[in-house]
């Protein structure tokens, strides 16, 4: 079976960049073309378009590669539940150089080691956003965040989109957005279509 190298990075924010990820996953040797990217989701969330065009891009004899376990998943259960489905579809998973073996008693403590730590940092991380924003309620300074696109603007670029008639790059410039931005304005009018379907 060929193997070949499946990357995935992701960043939180719109304002964070995947160049260190991407370099990264260059260095062990995944080629640009198959690097999958997420941008403004957190590790938490599962419902991801990179991470699953990433996960279906895989074939059996493949080898999954992330830099680090907290890009792919923040949570014990998460990590595992992707580990597994990786496993049984005979596709291997490569942590920063490491591939990991679920067969293997060393590499099953090492990877429940780096998921606990995802999840203990994801934790913390959580704890102090929520100090944080009491702290600023009590001082009066905080305000929702505004969306970046009034409904009326994302109901345009979805419908631009749609026709097939502008990339990616070129809405999020005419719209003044990121490209993440203009993803998940067209993943939100998805998963509305799929919702108003779904019985």
């Amino acid at each position: 079976m060929a193997n070949i190298l499946v990357g995935y990075a992701r960043v939180s924010t719109e304002e964070q960049d995947l160049t260190v990820q991407r370099d990264a996953l260059d260095a062990l040797g995944v080629e640009s073309k198959r690097i999958y990217v997420d941008h403004g989701f957190t590790g938490r969330n599962k419902n991801r378009a990179g991470l699953r065009e990433a996960l279906a891009a895989c074939r059996a004899g493949d080898t999954f590669v992330v830099t680090k376990l907290d890009r792919l998943a923040r949570s014990v259960r998460d990590a595992h539940e992707i580990a597994d489905d990786l496993a049984s579809r005979e596709i291997k998973l490569n942590i920063g150089g490491s591939v990991h073996d679920p067969t293997d008693p060393m590499g099953k403590l090492l990877f429940n080691v780096l998921a606990m730590i995802a999840e203990f940092e994801a934790d913390l991380i959580s704890m102090r956003t929520r100090e944080g924003m009491k702290i600023a309620k009590a001082k009066g300074r905080l305000r929702g965040k505004q969306p970046k696109l009034s409904v009326k603007q994302e109901t345009h670029l979805v419908k631009l989109h749609t026709a097939g008639e502008h990339t990616m790059s070129e809405l999020a410039e005419l719209f003044s957005v990121g490209r993440s931005t203009v993803y998940r304005a067209i993943e939100r009018a998805e998963r509305k279509k799929i919702d108003a379907i779904t019985p």
